[in-house]
């Protein structure tokens, strides 16, 4: 699976890992809640490694499907990264 850069990640989806790195408040419900990895598409870790977080999509009126999983309890320091399925952040 390719990595991305924390630099290269779209603007929203920074914004959404420095509330994440603020402990929130978070826009949403769900925001925080484990993310399963059912579909397999992250690297295998033990439940509760990945936690899911929206990332608002400018235009968009609803919470839609954009997420970051970063995994850990704290993301790594530099140089940052985030490895992502190809339809999530």
């Amino acid at each position: 699976m390719a990595t991305v850069r924390e630099a290269r990640l779209p603007a929203e989806a920074r914004r959404t890992l420095d509330l994440v790195d603020a402990g929130g408040p978070f826009p949403y419900e769900p925001d925080g809640a484990v993310f399963g990895n059912f579909e397999g598409l992250l690297p295998r870790r033990q439940r509760g490694s990945y936690h899911e977080y929206t990332v608002r999509t400018p235009g968009s009126t609803d919470r839609g499907a954009g997420a970051s999983s970063p995994g850990g309890a704290a993301r790594p320091t530099a140089p940052t990264t985030t490895t992502h399925p190809s339809r999530r952040y």
